[in-house]
């Protein structure tokens, strides 16, 4: 009996498509096939694959009547966002822009008569990215298009949650005419994933995920000698200032926190505000939380679908219990019929009076709970900030951009935000530190990881 992945809906519970998983036959003819085409395409101008990345962008993009209700039913997220075009025609232009420049030679800074040295980028040869559910056009896109223009081909294997995703990107390549075996994608389970990745017939290995699945890639690919990007678990956190202008850093941070249902990389966790606007700050956040509207994300009045699956939902109730347990105060309290114990639906909430011995302020959430924190001023902010296994981003809100940056020279983490914070600038290269992950993605930097050098020390004069 061939097994197969089940995608259960979050909106209803239902089982809202079903797809079987590739045999081993399979996956090594696709293995085989990345290989074979990946001596053309690395032959090929930069400048004639940047055309069929935008092609396949522009397919994408046509799509989006049917994919942005399929994106609903898969993970949850309200239809009123659209899809994530934006962003991923936003990462692809600036990547395809940008890859002349970054993948051309690098000439030995010494000039040397009748020699000619210099260090070229090289592809990989076969790129797997293991892509997730929470925005599983935006971080697939953030490997696929660098990785091609580089002339590396591709596998993709996307996230049970969101299968029909990577059969949108085969449909999108196929219409932009991309040759055959350059880029794949391919149903596998977590067994064949890793029995792949330890064949060494896999060059890098990109994985967005938790740390768990991170250390399970890692252990798969030991004795390879892959490359590996991992962009593993997240517990960002804002500091708010007291010349921080409030308005603006409240919508700003309510969203960073609850849009997408907080099932964002790299989302407001956790918010540190300096006390003398401390209680502004509070009672604006709690009031603009009040205005989410949790509901069926099929219909446009809904501004916060379910989460992904009932069990994620369920941590956050646990989160939130053991807070209160511990003296925390909870101030939305939002009646919506459908959350309860078992359900992924689940309303925003608002926690003060919490410390760091509190798992909502140490553990990664991933969903709709925030607790906010006062401190006296810089010095707790960026130890509490700090105190964290995780550093993806951090976000400052003040009007002092000198202060700003000497906040964000001590705190560890990848990105330093002043005043926005749940954002990836394709042009800053993305990456984390501590159980954040390693790698880097997007800006030149991620062509640099997308490539291997290979240099050239050629005597021209004997």
């Amino acid at each position: 009996m061939t097994e197969t992945v089940k995608l259960i809906s979050p909106i209803d519970g239902s089982i809202y498509v079903e797809r079987p998983i590739a045999t081993d036959q399979a996956v090594n003819a696709a293995v085989e096939r990345a290989r074979a085409a990946q001596v053309d395409w690395a032959q090929t101008s930069i400048a004639e694959r940047g055309k069929y990345m935008l092609a396949m962008l522009e397919a994408l993009v046509a799509m989006s009547d049917e994919i942005v209700p399929e994106i609903a039913w898969q993970m949850g997220r309200p239809v009123r966002y659209g899809g994530e075009f934006g962003g991923v025609r936003e990462r692809t232009n600036y990547m395809v822009e940008i890859a002349e420049q970054a993948l051309k030679p690098v000439m030995a800074s010494n000039p040397k008569d009748g020699f000619r040295r210099y260090v070229k980028k090289e592809p990989l040869g076969v790129v797997m990215v293991v892509a997730p559910w929470n925005y599983p056009y935006l971080t697939a896109v953030n490997t696929i298009v660098p990785a091609l223009m580089a002339g590396s081909t591709v596998i993709l294997k996307h996230a049970a949650q969101t299968i029909l995703v990577g059969e949108r990107f085969a449909q999108a390549f196929e219409k932009a005419g991309l040759p055959k075996g350059v880029f794949q994608n391919i149903v596998l389970n977590h067994a064949q994933t890793e029995k792949l990745l330890g064949s060494g017939k896999i060059d890098h290995v990109n994985f967005t995920g938790s740390v768990a699945g991170g250390k399970a890639i890692e252990k798969a690919a030991a004795g390879t000698f892959m490359t590996l990007g991992l962009e593993l678990g997240g517990k960002d956190p804002a500091y708010v200032l007291p010349d921080a202008k409030l308005d603006h850093a409240i919508a700003n941070l309510v969203d960073g926190a609850f849009y997408n249902s907080g099932q964002c990389c790299c989302g407001i966790e956790r918010v540190y505000v300096h006390e003398k606007v401390y209680d502004d700050f509070v009672e604006g956040f709690i009031a603009e939380t009040k205005n989410y509207v949790v509901g069926n994300p099929l219909e446009q009045a809904t501004t916060m679908g379910p989460m992904a699956q009932a069990r994620f939902a369920d941590f956050i109730r646990e989160q939130k219990a053991e807070a209160l347990r511990k003296g925390a105060t909870a101030h939305i309290n939002m009646k919506v019929d459908q959350d309860k114990a078992g359900s992924p639906y689940l309303a925003p909430e608002v926690l003060t009076n919490v410390d760091h011995q509190m798992s909502v302020m140490r553990e990664e959430s991933f969903g709709p709970i925030v607790g906010i924190m006062k401190v006296r001023g810089d010095e707790d902010a960026i130890a509490l900030m700090n105190d964290s296994p995780y550093g993806l981003t951090a976000s400052i809100w003040t009007a002092d951009t000198d202060r700003a940056i000497a906040i964000g020279d001590r705190v560890q983490t990848g990105t330093v935000f002043m005043n926005r914070c749940d954002y990836l600038d394709p042009a800053l290269v993305w990456t984390g530190v501590k159980d954040t992950g390693k790698g880097a993605g997007l800006s030149q930097i991620g062509y640099d990881n997308l490539t291997r050098p290979k240099s050239y020390h050629l005597r021209e004069q004997i």
